[in-house]
């Protein structure tokens, strides 16, 4: 960490230039990625001591951090502007006043010092004292000049078990706040603070219940500002054990985010109340400056991972053959698929992949986003090096999933439906079907490659590296096929391609946790705005989620073809394709999800925009997420969004059908 004098760091600040560093003189970190009107300060996180003042103490290490509240610069890390005392609050208290800050006696009846301060230390200590206040002072006068109203949010910790009474898990002290004026703000914090949800807790914010916020930092504040409203909250030490130190992780992540996400509402509504800019959204209240430790994360993710291609390892070599083979003896039928050779060292991939230090990224979503993503590739580099054999379909289910009663009975539902007839146009053979697809590429202005291929199993295929759509060159066409593959393959999936390759993230061109559920369903969504949705597309569907079932359940090739055939009443060349679909591998669980994702894309889209979901290979788990990563400019909006947002063709009876699903 880059070490500043007093004198550079009010340079700086004065200069409105964002920087990051620790103060020579003092046991003060500061960061300022950002120029908002919004500070957090953890003065008490500190634990540092002078080797002269640790041999005066009486105070064991584990008693004063006992005392001191670790972890709170942890959970303000994710906000633009952020203070932190690295010193321990019992050589220089920073919420006391200068004079008094040095002269703790005892803590909780345990004496602090062997021997006082001589006047040197004091004066020592207290020069640091001093130089925060100066650096703080600038930062806020700074920000007043530039803002008009400031905010501040003091954090704090407290251990609670030897309070008798019953305490809650934040406490806002407002004994020096003027209520009458910033009263609206203090209780929307409020608001924020119950609506945190932590696990196994039962979170809620009270006002003055334990601590009343007499501290010094909102004094001095006070004394020296008009325009800045200090906020002291004291979090009870629920994510640690107070007597032994022991951090619960979990707890602290939520935490983590349940705070940032307080604190950017908190000072959104400030800024419009206060400031009267009334277009504030949370996301604004955050740095705009992608985050130095992510891009270097991302980075090395994207190097490790970026030969992990699922169907390209899953689909067969020899599918033509096979086919050839089942239909000339059914019965006797077992699949004998070739596939690949998988270019990675499994080991060695997970040893890489884990020891990526998630840790160091400060936002706590962010953080969340990136350990689940090496937590599935995980997942994902098993399942591969179990292709064609007997452990792939149990890793294929711990990393797509089985198809549940309501998606089986949705497909039930579909096939038994009275049949809606649909007018199918022209029939094309796969040559003329790629020469539309190419022809409406050139018009969205995608420049990607699409071609004919015999090795694959889908009618169409779109894969990242590079960007190329291809073609079955087995399959024919009619005109309705060809519009709903040009909205589903070109439209959501090569979108998402390109639109991923723009992004600073490079995670999103390999695929975000939960993204085939999203991407296959925002993909037959774009074919049912666009008009081009058919009962015959949805059953389509539909036969895929009862082909994962009759295989998870038969594990039978022949037996799920004959179901699929004598049963749900498809051809038994299309039946063929679909059992392939689900018996690649050893047993592929992935096509369930198009018809569930589906539904739940579809009745999302009726209470917000969807757009953003095409920034790349993103998941809808994470949307609220993507949201403001595309507000704060971390991500570019989606350049190729060619899907239409409302439905072009009605048929109501298509849509009593649908409607008719459960999601």
């Amino acid at each position: 960490m880059q070490t500043y004098s007093l004198e550079q760091m009010l340079d700086l600040i004065k200069q409105g230039k964002a920087f990051s560093g620790q103060l020579e003189t003092s046991g003060c970190i500061i960061k300022i990625e950002e120029y908002l009107p919004v500070v957090c300060t953890a003065i008490h996180a500190g634990h540092n001591l002078r080797n002269e003042l640790i041999k005066l103490g009486q105070l064991t290490a584990e008693e004063r951090y006992f005392e001191e509240d670790p972890y709170t610069d942890e959970v303000i890390a994710s906000q633009p502007i952020t203070l932190v005392g690295t010193d321990s609050r019992f050589e220089y208290d920073l919420n006391r006043p200068k004079s008094l800050s040095t002269y703790y006696k005892s803590a909780w009846m345990k004496q602090v010092w062997r021997k006082t301060m001589s006047a040197k230390q004091r004066s020592i200590s207290q020069a640091k004292h001093n130089d925060f206040y100066l650096l703080y002072e600038a930062l806020i006068a700074k920000l007043e000049s530039m803002f008009g109203n400031v905010i501040v949010f003091d954090l704090h910790s407290y251990n609670y078990k030897r309070i008798e009474k019953p305490t809650p898990v934040f406490n806002i002290g407002t004994a020096q706040i003027d209520m009458e004026r910033w009263e609206s703000v203090v209780k929307k914090f409020q608001t924020e603070l119950d609506n945190i949800t932590l696990p196994n807790i039962e979170v809620d914010a009270k006002i003055n219940a334990v601590f009343e916020g007499r501290g010094y930092l909102i004094a001095h504040t006070n004394a020296h500002f008009d325009r800045t409203l200090v906020l002291p909250i004291e979090i009870k030490k629920v994510f640690m054990d107070e007597l032994t130190g022991e951090v619960y992780p979990i707890v602290l992540d939520d935490l983590k985010l349940g705070l940032k996400n307080a604190f950017s509402a908190t000072s959104a509504y400030f800024q419009r109340k206060l400031n009267r800019r009334s277009k504030t959204r949370s996301a604004d209240m955050l740095s705009s400056a992608v985050e130095p430790s992510v891009v270097e994360i991302d980075a090395s993710l994207f190097r490790l991972a970026q030969k992990v291609d699922t169907l390209k390892y899953v689909n067969p070599t020899n599918l033509v053959a096979e086919r050839k083979r089942f239909f000339s003896a059914p019965s006797r039928f077992r699949p004998n698929f070739r596939y690949r050779q998988l270019p990675i060292d499994a080991n060695e991939f997970k040893y890489k992949l884990y020891r990526l230090p998630i840790d160091n990224i400060s936002d706590p979503a962010l953080k969340q986003m990136y350990s689940d993503i090496v937590n599935k590739l995980g997942e994902q580099v098993d399942m591969l090096t179990n292709v064609g054999q007997e452990g792939f379909v149990y890793n294929s289910l711990r990393y797509y999933g089985r198809p549940d009663n309501s998606a089986i009975n949705n497909a039930k539902f579909l096939l038994y439906a009275k049949e809606i007839p649909e007018d199918r146009g022209d029939q094309f053979d796969a040559k003329a079907a790629c020469e539309q697809m190419k022809q409406q590429a050139d018009a969205w202005g995608m420049q990607c490659k699409i071609s004919l291929s015999t090795s694959i199993v889908a009618r169409a295929m779109v894969s990242s590296m590079p960007p190329q759509l291809t073609i079955n060159s087995h399959a024919e066409f009619y005109n309705s096929e060809v519009q709903r593959l040009i909205q589903h393959e070109l439209g959501v999936h090569m979108a998402t391609t390109l639109n991923a390759k723009q992004q600073p993230l490079k995670v999103l061109r390999l695929g975000l946790p939960g993204a085939t559920y999203t991407q296959e369903g925002l993909a037959i969504l774009a074919e049912l705005n666009a008009g081009f949705m058919a009962h015959a597309r949805l059953n389509t569907l539909a036969c895929r989620v009862l082909a994962v079932n009759s295989m998870l359940q038969e594990q039978d090739f022949y037996l799920t073809h004959c179901y699929l055939v004598d049963e749900v009443g498809m051809e038994p060349s299309d039946a063929f394709v679909t059992t392939a679909r689900v018996y690649r591998g050893g047993g592929f669980t992935k096509d369930h999800l198009y018809l569930s994702g589906f539904l739940e894309m579809l009745a999302l889209s009726k209470t917000r925009s969807l757009s953003n979901l095409l920034v790349g290979k993103t998941s809808v788990q994470y949307l609220d997420l993507i949201d403001e990563l595309v507000q704060r400019n971390w991500l570019v909006a989606p350049s190729f969004n060619v899907t239409s947002d409302k439905c072009l063709e009605e048929n109501p009876s298509l849509n009593y059908l649908i409607e008719s699903l459960r999601s």
